[in-house]
């Protein structure tokens, strides 16, 4: 493991995870390969339960790690592979909750229709109620104050516990330029991937439920 990501969903991840790819340091770990590798969801439900994971197993293929799950685990993800950066990928908390508000909790919410139509979504569904919805936001998730308290105290343990030089808090709107430096990379020459927002989020999920 090359990179640790440690910052939540909806902080642009999706635009990190092909940035990191493109770098030469993926594959990269993201929420959306656990849809297409479902044998990993029980480690992490293992994780959740606080059992001790095998997390080369868990990554296995994998050079680096963003959004969850692999946010939640940050610190387990810090002390088994020392030598990792990690990158706190941050933004805004209003406007973090309002994308988790108009993307990820209404999928949530709609999960148990879902998983109807679509078995192969329950194995990940329930990972994310373990890891996510109540692991992490303890069933709040949708009141603002409280995932926002969260979220900030998320990212100030993550400033507090890693050292600086091995940490990087970042915002995909700065580019290249400081995710580069950070990792002792040159800078492609095309633009920085912008990916994931919310109408397409959206669409991603219609096209699924289509495909069922």
């Amino acid at each position: 493991m090359k990179v640790i990501g440690a910052g939540f969903g909806r902080t642009g991840t999706a635009s990190l995870k092909a940035a990191l790819d493109r770098l030469g340091v993926g594959p990269c770990f993201h929420m959306s390969e656990v849809f297409e590798h479902p044998d990993r969801v029980p480690y992490f439900r293992a994780a959740a339960r606080g059992e001790a994971v095998d997390w080369d197993a868990a990554f296995a293929g994998y050079e680096s790690t963003v959004d969850w799950p692999g946010a939640a685990f940050w610190r387990e993800l810090a002390a088994r592979y020392p030598e990792a950066k990690v990158l706190l990928s941050v933004r805004d908390p209003a406007r973090w909750h309002a994308s988790m508000r108009d993307t990820i909790l209404p999928a949530a919410d709609a999960a148990p229709e879902r998983a109807r139509q679509l078995p192969e979504l329950v194995a990940p569904m329930q990972m994310l109620q373990d890891v996510v919805w109540q692991g992490t936001f303890d069933g709040r998730g949708g009141d603002e104050a409280y995932a926002t308290r969260v979220f900030t105290e998320h990212n100030a343990a993550v400033r507090r516990e890693i050292p600086a030089d091995r940490l990087l808090e970042y915002e995909v709107g700065q580019g290249w330029g400081p995710l580069c430096a950070f990792l002792g990379v040159d800078v492609p020459d095309e633009d920085f991937p912008h990916l994931n927002d919310g109408a397409s989020f959206r669409q991603r999920i219609a096209d699924r439920l289509a495909s069922s």
